[in-house]
């Protein structure tokens, strides 16, 4: 029975899923596959490279430096996550992502992303690391009006978050029978209707209307995808993290003392559960 890793994703929150998956990777808890978005997709490939820590140390170095995420990137750049910075200085030079242990790694190791002519959803498999493999993990990453579309392998792609934020479903799909999510809201939340649409279709996307759709009805699927993942937990074959609280980090954040609180919080939790986590992967 193949045992999957599903990751959400929501910016800065996703240093809770890195704090969860610090303590599995501290345990010598593995899976045979896992999928990412957004955030859960760029933190989660340290786990693949086994780099216990990584998110929240550049998280926090980088927090104040323009280069990395600030309005002024995004003036100059068209990207709040400055592309080549956060994206390839950082994992080439700064804080190296081991490429040679990512490769090595048997686990599958998936992103989402969503094609923004068509408006669905891309599924990529990442078998090998380098900057081939940050660009995909950038556009899973890109959320809009914050990022500039992504051109990459022939498609134009932005935040997989918009045509599929809980990935449990494809997984499922793809034979993974038992699963560990992981979500960034708490377990009362519902997702309401995006307020930024009136000033989306008045940016670049109005000439992508598919994917303008997506957005206007990214509410409807992300609930639904939620009551999936809880009829998986019902039905045994999925173990849910979810914080019990609204985590106290916006999006984006120049604090390194909140992101520090956000990955505890991940940290306690996992702990907290971890016999629970053990004894669902062995039955």
């Amino acid at each position: 029975m193949k045992q999957g890793l599903v990751l959400e994703g929501g910016a800065l929150r996703g240093l809770y899923s890195a704090g969860i998956l610090d303590v599995m990777m501290e345990e010598g808890i593995e899976f045979d596959g896992l999928v990412g978005v957004s955030a859960g997709a760029a933190f989660g490939c340290n786990m693949k490279s086994r780099q216990i820590g990584r998110p929240l140390r550049y998280n926090q170095r980088f927090a104040k430096d323009w280069r990395y995420c600030s309005l002024r990137s995004l003036f100059l750049t068209g990207d709040l996550f400055g592309a080549e910075f956060a994206y390839h200085t950082v994992p080439n030079e700064l804080d190296v992502f081991d490429n040679e242990t990512f490769e090595r790694n048997p686990m599958e190791y998936w992103v989402v992303c969503t094609d923004v002519e068509t408006g669905g959803a891309v599924y990529k498999k990442i078998d090998r690391g380098g900057d081939w493999a940050y660009d995909w993990i950038r556009a899973s990453a890109s959320m809009p009006l914050c990022s500039r579309v992504v051109e990459l392998d022939g498609l134009k792609l932005l935040d997989g978050g918009v045509s599929d934020s809980i990935p449990l479903k494809f997984f499922n799909q793809q034979g993974y029978e038992k699963n560990v999510v992981v979500l960034t809201q708490p377990a009362d939340y519902i997702k309401g209707r995006n307020k930024l649409l009136p000033l989306m279709r008045m940016s670049g996307l109005r000439n992508y209307p598919r994917f303008l759709k997506a957005l206007a009805d990214r509410h409807y699927m992300y609930n639904a995808e939620l009551e999936y993942v809880w009829e998986e937990e019902r039905a045994g074959r999925a173990m849910v993290f979810r914080p019990e609280h609204a985590l106290p980090i916006r999006h984006t954040s120049h604090k390194p003392s909140e992101m520090q609180v956000v990955y505890d919080i991940g940290r306690r939790d996992a702990k907290k559960r971890l016999q629970e986590l053990k004894s669902f992967l062995q039955s």
